[in-house]
């Protein structure tokens, strides 16, 4: 029996987090770099969190080499910060996340694995308070490398290292909730699922050509079938 090695995005593809997490960012910038940047309307969608801090102090003229001297100490901050401050009531789980990931769980030729912009610290806190943790063994986060495309490799090279199992391209889906999720997908030759569930349009997705695409993930069933038995289109 061939397994399959899914691969799930967190933010905008199984839950969504209130204002504390954009909030908790600026007040560790603050605190490390004296300026937020311009992190307040920022675009974080499908970002690495990594990424996501040198645009916003790039934007306030603060020089690579200077963001690179205290990186170390505002991404800790954050993630100090995050884990303090957020709480089970600001994490919105997604329709028919928790299903879908039982129902996954509990069969042998899945293998679930997390690829995602998120430190780890703070994306395993978000999984945390919902208690879905659990079902993501392993995964490849932004503090693994510096762009989102290096991820698949080094979350696919996880799941050998897990399993003992070799997971070809075609056995390997990877879900998320925007373009670069698709990117990511196309960098290792995998499928793409896109869910319209973040701050992408359906319409929006479509564009960027998914092999799946779905509206959310309330119809579980149709989900399984598409990723157990569906190849690229």
């Amino acid at each position: 029996m061939r397994k399959k090695l899914v691969l799930f995005d967190i933010d905008g593809t199984l839950l969504n987090v209130g204002k504390v997490n954009r909030q908790t960012l600026i007040d560790a910038l603050v605190e490390v770099y004296g300026t937020e940047g311009s992190a307040a309307r920022h675009n974080f969608a499908g970002k690495m969190d990594s990424v996501i801090i040198y645009e916003v102090l790039q934007n306030a003229g603060i020089s690579d080499h200077d963001i690179a001297l205290n990186f170390d100490t505002v991404k800790h901050t954050y993630i100090d910060l995050f884990r303090k401050r957020s709480r089970t009531e600001d994490v919105e789980l997604l329709v028919g996340v928790r299903d879908l990931l039982q129902a996954l769980s509990e069969r042998e030729d899945i293998l679930l694995g997390l690829l995602t912009g998120n430190f780890e610290g703070s994306g395993r806190h978000k999984l945390h308070l919902p208690s879905i943790n659990h079902f993501f063994p392993f995964g490849a986060f932004a503090d693994d490398a510096r762009h989102r495309n290096d991820l698949p490799a080094i979350a696919v090279s996880r799941a050998e290292q897990l399993t003992g199992t070799t997971f070809a391209a075609e056995d390997t889906i990877i879900i998320g909730d925007t373009e670069h999720d698709i990117r990511c997908a196309r960098a290792i030759n995998a499928r793409s699922i896109a869910v319209a569930t973040g701050t992408y349009s359906r319409a929006s997705l479509e564009k960027h050509k998914p092999d799946i695409l779905f509206e959310n993930f309330s119809d579980t069933g149709r989900v399984i079938s598409r990723i157990t038995h569906s190849s690229h289109t």
